[in-house]
């Protein structure tokens, strides 16, 4: 089986195409092949897949072997691979996800190779009980939220998977091992959440770090960069347009007016090709 390892601003992925579906105990597989001492090394296992609703289809099973619905990375390495690796030869693509539904990226190519992918995201859903949480609310907007004695603040955001923004003082410094994997598995999260700590610098840029649902620390997060652009609006912190910070680089997000639509830009990058025996 070959696999090609590509990278969104450092959130890497072990990706497989030519399959018609995934594998028997492809959560297992993940675990071992993500393993970044027994394995490969990834946050993520992503197969490409025929859709019968666009032009290609994307499963990401987690470095724990649970099942991600989206992944904003994840999606710009998918369609970095397809036009690289020559499985079309269109600038405008669909990608069926398994959360968000089918999501249409526009591929901005450069000298032959996909160089930066702005994806529509589709529109962020704010209903409490549909992120999912436990706060039956229209928005849930810097909702109280405690954990070992200590009370946070989130505005809760789905955009396609489920997010909790939390504003801190100073994002980079934040101590994200510590207070990340509490907040996932708070009984508030139904299934569990994504986590955000951010700060904001002005209203057209922001500094985030994550702690992902299934996966931990990384590098960065495209979904909850989204996430992140729409809770800073909902709260008043910045404007529409943001450039928004992670740890591997930064991801301009635009939370569209007219059409609710939230629009991610930003680059991927492949990194090696392999065989697994």
């Amino acid at each position: 089986m070959k696999f090609t390892k590509l990278h969104g601003l450092g959130n890497d992925f072990i990706v497989i195409a030519g399959e018609k579906e995934l594998p028997a105990e492809v959560d297992q597989l993940a675990i071992r092949l993500c393993n970044r001492f027994f394995g490969i090394g990834a946050d993520g296992l992503v197969y490409i897949l025929p859709s019968d609703t666009a032009d290609f289809k994307m499963r990401i099973i987690n470095s724990d072997g649970s099942e991600a619905e989206q992944c904003g990375n994840a999606i710009r390495c998918v369609s970095k691979y397809v036009y690289d690796h020559k499985l079309t030869d269109s600038t405008e693509i669909t990608v069926e996800t398994l959360g968000a539904g089918v999501q249409k990226v526009q591929l901005n190519v450069q000298e032959g190779k996909v160089a930066t992918v702005r994806v529509d995201m589709g529109q962020p859903i704010l209903q409490g009980l549909e992120v999912p949480t436990t706060v039956n609310e229209a928005k849930v907007i810097n909702h109280p939220i405690e954990v070992d004695g200590r009370e946070f603040r989130f505005t809760a955001v789905s955009m396609g998977n489920p997010h909790c923004v939390i504003y801190v003082e100073d994002a980079v410094n934040f101590d994200l091992a510590v207070w990340g994997p509490k907040l996932e598995v708070h009984p508030m999260f139904p299934r569990k959440v994504n986590v955000e700590f951010v700060s904001v610098r002005n209203r057209a840029y922001t500094d985030m770090r994550v702690w992902e649902r299934g996966a931990g620390p990384t590098l960065a997060c495209g979904t909850g960069a989204c996430a992140t652009l729409v809770s800073s609006v909902l709260n008043g912190l910045t404007d529409r347009q943001a450039t928004v910070s992670l740890k591997g680089g930064e991801l301009f997000i635009e939370w569209n007016e007219e059409d609710n639509h939230v629009y991610m830009t930003g680059p991927a990058e492949e990194v090696y090709q392999g065989t697994l025996e």
